[in-house]
């Protein structure tokens, strides 16, 4: 028998998870109505997305052999939906600054891909859906950054007629208001009157917030008695490729200042997604890197060339034919046709999306600082999202003393976990992916697809469905 390593290409279960938005969410201050309001919506949501993600169908991106969408083209379609719902504090339902405006925020991420694999927008006051903007700034970013020479007629005509002169994003992962909407127009992406963005519930939740200020009775970003949206909708999906997305948007704080920029379009504070390799798979079920099953375990010292022992091909085959084990009978192969026993190389990715209190999201760069735990500790993605976002986590410490009294600390962190498994001739040996989330606030508005193929919606409850 001869071993002949498979050049095998991984199929990774896509997944998804999205959020709506954390920060105090009070169970016994909610109401049942809006509680199935959110329910509903977010339910919905993440099920037409999961149709989306597992339909073959022409898309803006093909990411697999079966034609599914990729995890960019769904974290996308994902984050739109919930920029058109006003129950959510992005697109139509954006929160007002202290001025009473909507400045919109949004980033997309992918782990690998793509040159910029990066983009944040902000201070968009024009542009309908903003994620729509940050996935064509990402997708015409391979192109923005060859080298190029003159400007095109097109472009030269373009800029002249502006008034702001942006003949494209150039090199750049972030952009700014005029400029950042006149790309929006370039790209045919549709501009709608200010007037769009306005819901009654916002400016209610606006001029009531204001008021308390003036009163002394709080500040006009975070209530202890009312759940003012200070965080963002996003959505975090994998493909069959192990490709990982993140998508976010916002209108940002209630009340904030005009001109003010949060984490949401800040690479590594309120988005991230990355990719590396490591050696053997630490933060999965081996031993000492590779893993282990029983014929393994007789196999590695009847073929070890150790000096404290020698045995002869044909004493292993008698061994091996004398001692079964309880999951696989076959004699030892004899050792030139070994397939090789390198140790494992794993393949990790993980992206997320975080919502909450934005300032903190950005000192503590909570979402790079994920990875850097899972990849260099190294440990499990859950576990390091609950050390940052959960109780007691990187966040709830950045707030000091403070915790609890003006929202500073406050969030919660999506995401998915990939992992590919190769041995020494690269043939797949295990594939696992996972959804990841935790918080450390009142509530954190979330749904998701479970292993079975079922829509999950939860606000209070970790990693499941509350009990109501």
């Amino acid at each position: 028998m001869e071993y002949k390593a498979q050049d095998q290409s991984p199929r990774v279960k896509p997944r998804l998870i999205i959020h709506g938005g954390a920060g105090n969410i009070r169970r016994e201050s909610y109401s049942g109505e809006m509680y199935r309001a959110y329910r509903d919506a977010l339910i919905s949501i993440v099920t037409k997305t999961n149709q989306y993600m597992t339909t073959p169908a022409p898309t803006l991106e093909k990411s697999s052999r079966h034609g599914l969408p990729s995890s960019l083209d769904v974290a996308v379609f994902a984050v739109r939906l919930l920029e058109d719902n006003p129950l959510f504090n992005s697109g139509h339902g954006a929160v007002f600054t202290r001025d009473g405006v909507n400045e919109l925020e949004a980033s997309v991420m992918v782990s690998h891909g793509r040159k910029k694999r990066a983009i944040g927008v902000m201070g968009l006051r024009r542009v309908r859906n903003p994620i729509l903007l940050a996935r064509a700034l990402l997708d015409h970013g391979d192109r923005d950054l060859e080298p190029s020479g003159s400007r095109s007629l097109e472009q030269l005509v373009t800029s002249e007629a502006a008034d702001l002169d942006v003949p494209s994003a150039q090199g750049h992962t972030q952009i700014y208001g005029q400029a950042a909407e006149q790309l929006a127009h370039r790209y045919g992406l549709e501009l709608v009157d200010p007037a769009y963005f306005y819901t009654q519930r916002r400016w209610d939740e606006h001029v009531r917030a204001l008021e308390r200020e003036k009163k002394g009775q709080a500040t006009a970003t975070w209530s202890a008695d009312e759940y003012l949206p200070q965080g963002t909708c996003g959505a975090v999906a994998v493909d069959e490729n192990g490709v990982v997305c993140a998508a976010t948007s916002t209108g940002g704080l209630t009340n904030k200042l005009t001109g003010r920029v949060g984490d949401t379009p800040v690479p590594g504070a309120g988005f991230w997604a990355e990719e590396w390799t490591e050696h053997g798979d630490p933060t999965g079920t081996s031993d000492n890197g590779r893993h282990a099953s029983p014929w393994d375990g007789l196999q590695d010292p009847l073929a070890s060339t150790s000096p404290s022992i020698i045995l002869s091909d044909s004493l292993k085959g008698i061994l091996a034919d004398c001692l079964p084990t309880p999951f696989l009978y076959a004699p030892v192969v004899p050792a030139q046709q070994q397939r090789p026993k390198s140790k494992l190389l794993t393949t990790r990715s993980i992206g997320g999306s975080g919502t909450g209190n934005g300032d903190s999201f950005l000192r503590t760069n909570a979402l790079r600082t994920v990875a850097v735990m899972a990849r260099w500790k190294p440990e499990p993605g859950a576990a390091a999202v609950t050390h940052v976002a959960g109780p007691g986590g990187e966040l709830q410490l950045s707030a000091g003393d403070r915790w609890g009294r003006s929202g500073e600390g406050e969030g919660g962190i999506i995401g998915i976990e990939c992992a590919v498994v190769r041995d020494g001739s690269g043939r797949v040996v295990d594939v696992r992916s996972e959804v990841l989330m935790d918080f450390n606030c009142g509530g954190m508005f979330r749904a998701w697809i479970d292993d079975e193929g079922k829509p999950v919606f939860s606000i209070w409850t970790n990693g499941a469905e509350d009990k109501m």
